[in-house]
């Protein structure tokens, strides 16, 4: 069973997820989704072959996760969303899957 995140973790590792992006806007910079316990963020490649290799690497990790985002894709921008139906709301497994992609993104 997947629990929502307490206010530790979400001090402890949810924190420096929100925090301002870096330089390259790859890593932090994830925000609260508002009316939702849910963290969203957009990524922008220089083209459509980057933005659909990323969403490859992220799917395939989310799938060995079984945890699978919320996403859009237009040319080169995703926009991603996280949140666990299974708890309704931010679990450790957003977490993790959140760093993998800001790891992915800043490849």
């Amino acid at each position: 069973m997947v629990s929502q995140l307490s206010n530790t973790d979400r001090e402890q590792k949810l924190n420096p997820l929100l925090r301002a992006s870096s330089d390259d806007g790859k890593t932090g910079g994830w925000s609260m989704v508002k009316g939702r316990d849910a963290i969203a963020k957009t990524f922008v490649f220089d083209n459509f072959n980057q933005a659909f290799s990323f969403m490859t690497s992220v799917a395939l990790k989310a799938e060995k996760m079984d945890h699978h985002p919320e996403w859009f894709n237009v040319y080169n921008r995703v926009e991603i969303t996280l949140s666990t139906h299974d708890c309704q709301g931010l679990s450790i497994r957003d977490v993790e899957l959140a760093s993998y992609i800001d790891l992915v993104a800043s490849r």
